[in-house]
């Protein structure tokens, strides 16, 4: 996301706690711009979460989904 949106998202979110508030069409705006935040926000933890590498105090590592992906295996054998 952009500096110019993220600006935007600020102008507006100042604008609303005025006496004038928001129009609709600003309203509609608004949450559009927080909708594509958010989901920027959520793709770059999931990148983040993605290359993420867990070391064990033995001195061996593993990915967190590889973790996960292995307990479902071993739950769904019992």
């Amino acid at each position: 996301m952009d500096a110019a949106k993220i600006a935007r998202i600020n102008e507006l979110a100042r604008k609303s706690r005025t006496e004038t508030g928001l129009t609709p069409e600003e309203k509609e705006e608004q949450m559009a711009l927080r909708l594509e935040y958010r989901r920027a926000v959520v793709g770059n933890l999931r990148g983040q979460l993605d290359n993420t590498v867990i070391i064990r105090p033995d001195g061996s590592s593993y990915r967190p989904t590889d973790h996960a992906a292995q307990k479902q295996t071993d739950d769904s054998a019992s």
